[in-house]
């Protein structure tokens, strides 16, 4: 595993939409396109104000989503609405495809299981995405893979939809979809995560974001995050 500590979040954001735009350069070059799979949070928000900045060809590119809370479109609490705002308005030309998570089914079980059929079309059967892009909460949490939930240890969807967690259900790609990406990208900032920080670092198996794969793998943080860390 790799990992990059920056002075700040800010620093943060725009080395992590620096590598999103060299990897999206490589894979067009070598695949023809380009299959990213992002995550919420307001550093990654930056991260995607950041990267329309950035030398990517969009028209091959197909963005999809790590995860997803059951919430009206539009709504603050949709990562959705946060893509379009950060992202998608500030793109000379639209990407190839947007995939987003069908959270306004009323059966989110078929939901995930569409999702997932999705996914299959696009990244092949298994499917492999590019590069999926994660955070790191304080419990330990990736994507929406959330400790004590069935979804954390499913091991054959490639999609699966939460028990409620905050107030909201929610769906979220699995623990082998995203071990079976050819990069990952974790973006870690603020320093009440320096213990999860830690944990993660260690692969400590006994959060969801310690199961997840450390080669060819990516950590960016923050100096206020390393710092936490080593104290745990």
């Amino acid at each position: 595993m790799h990992e990059e500590t920056l002075a700040d979040t800010d620093a943060v954001g725009r080395r992590a939409a620096q590598l999103v735009a060299e990897h999206a350069r490589r894979a067009v070059e070598g695949r023809g396109r380009f299959l990213l799979a992002t995550s919420g949070g307001t550093t990654p928000w930056r991260m995607l104000r950041l990267l329309a900045e950035e030398d990517v060809p969009w028209p091959r590119v197909h963005l999809f989503q790590v995860d997803e809370r059951v919430a009206p479109d539009g709504h603050p609490d949709r990562n959705l609405t946060h893509l379009h705002e950060s992202l998608l308005v500030h793109l000379p030309v639209p990407p190839a495809g947007i995939h987003t998570m069908p959270v306004d089914a009323p059966d989110l079980e078929r939901a995930a299981a569409e999702y997932g059929a999705v996914l299959r079309d696009m990244g092949g059967d298994p499917p492999v995405l590019d590069l999926v892009h994660l955070g790191l909460g304080e419990d330990g949490h990736t994507a929406s893979l959330l400790p004590g939930d069935a979804a954390a240890a499913t091991a054959r969807a490639d999609v699966a939809a939460t028990a409620s967690y905050a107030g909201r259900r929610r769906l979220t790609l699995t623990v082998p979809m995203i071990n079976r990406a050819r990069a990952i990208l974790w973006v870690v900032t603020g320093a009440a995560k320096g213990a999860a920080l830690a944990r993660l670092r260690r692969a400590d198996r006994g959060i969801p974001a310690g199961r997840i794969r450390r080669h060819d793998a990516t950590i960016l943080n923050d100096a206020a995050v390393d710092l936490a860390s080593l104290s745990h």
